[in-house]
Formats: structure tokens, C-alpha cells, sequence
């Protein structure tokens, strides 16, 4: 199969075939005309309307074939004349009928040509490579789609093994898919071929057999597609999904796949009246539960099923619900972040083992932007178990360094003790002695022996009050979360410091903004931190002449907090100590083991507030202490 252009591409134009064609049917009639030849010579016109033909122009053949049969009739009608009826007339009508059945085969020809070359056009406009070949692989027929991708020009390929040009490789024995090529008629494969500059494509390819009229195979037509691009694509989308199936399976991590579709619909439904999603699933928590049981698990990896005592993942092909607790306040999060488009939302919650323990777990669960993202939700999730017990060890060893601590200070303000307590022990035996001399006389006054013995009660009650303060204060217990008057903090530190101020003359003055909220803390804790502050603010001042004053200032900060501020007069903090005054073992006392001020800030944080310090050299420091109002009073 050829296109028109090859089928007129000889090296003569089309207006040389019709010259020559002219010239020849000329040079008959001549021949027929001018010379005693008796033959049939008027036939020789075919070889005139043939190479007209080859111009591929059905008005050149009919040109030809009207011209040749005009020039026969002239040429009989000028060497013979009508009356006598020979073998003359009989070759002209013989020359005549060539020349008619000649034309008309030629026309039918052209009415061909002209369907393949139709035929041929359309296979030039596909973009697939198309090629014909014989039963030998001999090329035929090379589209243009052909010539751009292998490179060759269909000059240079026709007439070529395709096989050898473009070296292809086969999925299988070439014989064997011949072999099914025949049986069939059709076989359809990825080849790889290579192209003219070298380059290797893979290509899906489809063959079917041409036969005759007989049903002899003839040829065959070769469709080929450039999968390239298309293979090396699966070919990373699979390197991909195995090394995320790797990494999957092989992390230390729990990871959890997750579907959230069902989740999305659920919160495109939702009406809430107007109202923000967060107030509104505040007021319905069972949307929140329910949502919970709508975000299928798809899959878990190994790290995931040893963490939730799982043989296999089949034990979680179910929902979210049933790896997350009752109590569990972190799914809430997940949603809203989830609503709001946010790619991702960490969290630390507890989940249900199998066999019903609990671990504790940070995790981390990502949204994929993707429009099928919700299918592909996956949460990372981290067992602090290890972690949390250290923490509680931690915990531990904070509580008995700051047992220590107390201890330490305690003996730092023992005169202050002393004095404390002999205070209620000197009244009572004061009172004692005023009662026994009540009872002694002639006439003893009961009425005064009785307001004498109260007294002592009462002297007595006092001295029990001080030596249960002071051993609170030593007494080695875990932390009370209880709702605290911050004043009766202060009273009660100020005065386990008033002795030892009196000793240095340090003067404490107390600044207290009245109706102060309620805090939540510990009591004991929330004393030595105020105790270590007054206490370092006052050894500051040590050596110093002229006042020594510390100012204790409370008040309120943004409506959610109450400030405590300690300032002294003193030299104040060097600024190259500044950064480090409340790291472990840091310390600027001779003797001191530098970790009161360490213990103070991990103490108020822990109650969810801070601790800080400013100072200017020459102008004394100022510790300040923020804690959080109880939430029970804060709340309408």
C-alpha cells in the first residue's frame, strides 16, 4: 500500500506522462496512417491511455482514450473508405474495443488508487504508528505517525525488515506468535523497539492478517501505541506502593489507615442552625460518637497490631471506636480539624487494647488534599508507655529532691520555728502559773481560773496549729489539686519567713489587691515556692547597709490569672546569670545546691502557670509567679 504521491512519484511529472503519452498516441496514428503495416496497429493506443493513467487524473485518462479513438477512427476513415466492409474495419473496431475495455480498467484503477490513497490519508492522521508488512516482514506502508516516532522516513523503511529496523524484542518465541498471528488472524502484545537515534519505547502492539480473494495471507498490518511514558509511570507508582508498603510494615510506628467518606457526608448534612460547628458538637456529643463509628479502618501495620495486642489486621477491619476509649476527648479535635480542611491534627489519648488495657499514645493523623483523600486518611501513632512511666520517675524523684528541699529550708529558718513555738509554750505556762496563783489564795477565784485555762486551751491549740503546719510542710506527699484562697498561701508563708527576716532585718511589705479569685493547686508546693522566693530575696540582701526591703505584690492579669511579683533592693542578678538562674545545679550562693529555683518553675508549671525573672544590675531583682484562676470559678 503506497499514498498517492508515492504512486506518482517516478521520475517523470505528470506533465511528462501526458507529453509522452500525446506523442505516442501521435506517433501511432502516423504509423497507422503513413505506412502499408496491415497489422492491428491502432492497439499500440493502450500503451498511450496506460501511461496517461499513471498520472493518477481520471480526466487525463478519459482525454487519452477519447483522443485514441478519434485518432483510430481518423487514421481507418483516411486509408480505407466506407463501401467495403474488411478486415480494415475490423481491426479498427478491434483497436477500438482495447482502447475501451484499456480506459475503463484504468478508470477502475484510478477508483482504487483513489480509495487507498483515502485509506491511506486516514492512517496518516492517527497518532498511533501503523505500519503494513509482507509474510516475509518486508515493510509496504510507513505512516506519518511511524516516521515521527521511530525516526525514519517512509523512504527509508520501505522495503525493510521490520524486525531488523526497529529490532524489536517479543514477549515471547517469535515463531510462537506467528504461530497464533495465523491461527487467529490477530495477536495483540508489549513489544520494545528502538528507534532511529537509539531510543528504547515500549509499545502495545496489534496485528491482523490481510488475505485475497483466495484467503491467502498477504500481509499484515501492524497498529503500535507508545506506552513509555505510561509504563515508566506504573513502573514508579509501583516502586512507590512498595516502598510505602515497606516502610508501612516495617515502621516502629503504629500506623492506621483510615476512611473517612462516610465521616465528610455525614458533616455535609449537618444542619447546625446557624451556630459554629464546635458549639454546635459540643451541645450533641452523640454526632461525635457516632462520627466515630463511621471512620472505617481500612488497615493497620504490624507496629499498630503489637501495640493493640492484635495477631493480625484482620482484628480491625471496624472502626475507629473500637480502638479509642470511652473518655476519650481527642476524636472531638480530630473531627473539627477535619471540617475546617486542616491537613493535619496531633493529639495524645489512650487506646483499648484487645484484651482491654489501656495504653497511653501520642499520634498524629494527616487529611490528604486529594479529592479521594478521605479515603487515605492515616494516623502515626506513638505507645508512651515507656515514657510515661518515666515521667512518673521523674515525678518521683522531683518529689523527694523537693522534700529535700523543704528539709533544707526548714533548717535555713529553724530560729524562726523555735521562735514560733516557744511563743504559745511561754503563754501557756504564764497562764498556767496565773491560775495555780488564782487557786492558792484564801478564797480561791474560780471565775479567773477558768478565763486562765482558756488560755491555755487556746495557747495550746496554737502550738498544735504550728507544729502541723511545719510538718505539712515536711511531710512527703503526692500533689493535692484542691481550689486555694492565694491569701492564706501568702499568710501562711510570711509567716514560716517572719523570724528569719527579723534576724536580718529584712523588712516584708504585702501589697494584696483584694477579692482575689480562688486558684487550684497544691498548698504545700504553692508554700515553698513562695518560701524559697522570700527567702532568696532576702539572703540578696545580706551584707547590704542601709533598708532591705521585699515587696510581695498580688493582683490579677487578664481576667484569667492571678500575678504574684517578690522584689527586693538588692544588687540585683548579673546578666550573664539571667539566662541560667532557673536551670539544675546553677547557683550564685556560696554553699547552695542550686536547685530551688529549678524545683519553684517545674512546680508552677505544673500547676499551669509560669515563672520568670527581671533584673536590673544596682537596682534589685523581681521574681514574677503567674497562676491560672480555678476553672470552677471561672466557669458561668
Amino acid at each position: 500500500m503506497t499514498t498517492p504521491d508515492r504512486a506518482t512519484g517516478s521520475s517523470m511529472s505528470r506533465a511528462g506522462l501526458r507529453f509522452w503519452s500525446a506523442m505516442l498516441a501521435v506517433a501511432v496514428f502516423l504509423i497507422d496512417v503513413l505506412t502499408p503495416l496491415e497489422g492491428a496497429v491502432a492497439v499500440l493506443y493502450v500503451v498511450a491511455i496506460l501511461l496517461a493513467a499513471r498520472t493518477n487524473r481520471r480526466n487525463d485518462i478519459v482525454v487519452a482514450a477519447s483522443g485514441c479513438a478519434v485518432l483510430t477512427i481518423t487514421a481507418y476513415l483516411l486509408s480505407h473508405d466506407l463501401q467495403h466492409i474488411a478486415s480494415p474495419a475490423l481491426r479498427a473496431v478491434v483497436s477500438l474495443a482495447a482502447i475501451t475495455i484499456t480506459t475503463l480498467l484504468a478508470l477502475q484503477n484510478h477508483a482504487a488508487t483513489n480509495r487507498l490513497a483515502a485509506q491511506a490519508r486516514l492512517l496518516n492522521l492517527s497518532h498511533d504508528m501503523i505500519f503494513v508488512r509482507d509474510r516475509a516482514g518486508m515493510i509496504s506502508f510507513w505512516n506519518k505517525a511511524a516516521e515521527q516516532t521511530y525516526g525514519w522516513p517512509a523512504g527509508d523503511a520501505l522495503g525493510r525488515s521490520a524486525d531488523a529496523l526497529l529490532r524489536t524484542t517479543y514477549p515471547d518465541k517469535r515463531e510462537a506468535i506467528e504461530r497464533v498471528l495465523l491461527e487467529t488472524g490477530r495477536w495483540e502484545g508489549r513489544v520494545e523497539q528502538r528507534t532511529k537515534d537509539g531510543a528504547t519505547l515500549m509499545v502495545d502492539a496489534r496485528w491482523a492478517v490481510q488475505h485475497d480473494d483466495l484467503g491467502k495471507p498477504v500481509g499484515v498490518l501492524e497498529t503500535h501505541t507508545d506506552v513509555t511514558d505510561r509504563v515508566a509511570a506504573h513502573s514508579a507508582l509501583v516502586q512507590s506502593e512498595q516502598r510505602y508498603r515497606r516502610m508501612f510494615d516495617a515502621s516502629r510506628i503504629g500506623v492506621v489507615e483510615e476512611d473517612w467518606t462516610e465521616v465528610r457526608a455525614t458533616l455535609n448534612a449537618l444542619d447546625t442552625g446557624g451556630a459554629g460547628l464546635r458549639n454546635h458538637l459540643a451541645r450533641h456529643p452523640d454526632i461525635v460518637r457516632s462520627a466515630r463509628r463511621l471512620a472505617k479502618i481500612t488497615d493497620v501495620n504490624p507496629a499498630m497490631q503489637k501495640m493493640a495486642g492484635a495477631d493480625g489486621s484482620s482484628a480491625f477491619i471496624a472502626n475507629v471506636d473500637k480502638l479509642l476509649g470511652q473518655n476519650d476527648r481527642s476524636f472531638l479535635g480530630a473531627l473539627l480539624a477535619f471540617a475546617e480542611g486542616e491537613p493535619f491534627y496531633e493529639g495524645e489519648t489512650e487506646i483499648v487494647r484487645l484484651d482491654g488495657r489501656k495504653v497511653p499514645v501520642l499520634f498524629t493523623i494527616t487529611f490528604p488534599a486529594e479529592p479521594d483523600g478521605d479515603r487515605n486518611v492515616l494516623a502515626f501513632v506513638i505507645d508512651i508507655t515507656e515514657r510515661r512511666q518515666a515521667q512518673d520517675a521523674l515525678l518521683a524523684a522531683q518529689a523527694d529532691l523537693a522534700h529535700a528541699a523543704r528539709v533544707a529550708t526548714l533548717g535555713e529558718i529553724s530560729a524562726s520555728i523555735a521562735h514560733e513555738v516557744n511563743q504559745p509554750l511561754a503563754a501557756i505556762v504564764t497562764s498556767g502559773e496565773a491560775g495555780l496563783r488564782w487557786l492558792r489564795r484564801d478564797v480561791p477565784d474560780l471565775k479567773e481560773v477558768a478565763t486562765t485555762m482558756g488560755h491555755v486551751v487556746a495557747q495550746g491549740r496554737r502550738a498544735s496549729e504550728i507544729v502541723a503546719r511545719i510538718r505539712n510542710f515536711l511531710k512527703k506527699a503526692p500533689p493535692q489539686k484542691d481550689q486555694l484562697q492565694i491569701s492564706e498561701i501568702i499568710e501562711e508563708a510570711t509567716s514560716l519567713v517572719a523570724r528569719e527576716f527579723a534576724k536580718d532585718d529584712v523588712v516584708l511589705a504585702i501589697e494584696t489587691e483584694p477579692g482575689l479569685p480562688p486558684i487550684r493547686g497544691d498548698r504545700i508546693q504553692l508554700q515553698q515556692v513562695l518560701v524559697n522566693l522570700l527567702i532568696n530575696a532576702g539572703q540578696a540582701m545580706s551584707g547590704q547597709s542601709g533598708s532591705r526591703v521585699v515587696t510581695l505584690r498580688t493582683g490579677t492579669a487578664d481576667g484569667e490569672s492571678i500575678v504574684i511579683t517578690v522584689q527586693d533592693n538588692g544588687p540585683g542578678i548579673s546578666p550573664d546569670d539571667l539566662p541560667r538562674l532557673f536551670d539544675p545545679f546553677f547557683t550564685t550562693k556560696r554553699g547552695g545546691m542550686g536547685m530551688g529555683l529549678a524545683i519553684c518553675r517545674t512546680t508552677v508549671e505544673a500547676h499551669g502557670g509560669q515563672l520568670s525573672a527581671e533584673s536590673i544590675p544596682g537596682s534589685g531583682a523581681t521574681f514574677r509567679l503567674t497562676l491560672p484562676f480555678s476553672q470552677q470559678q471561672a466557669s458561668p
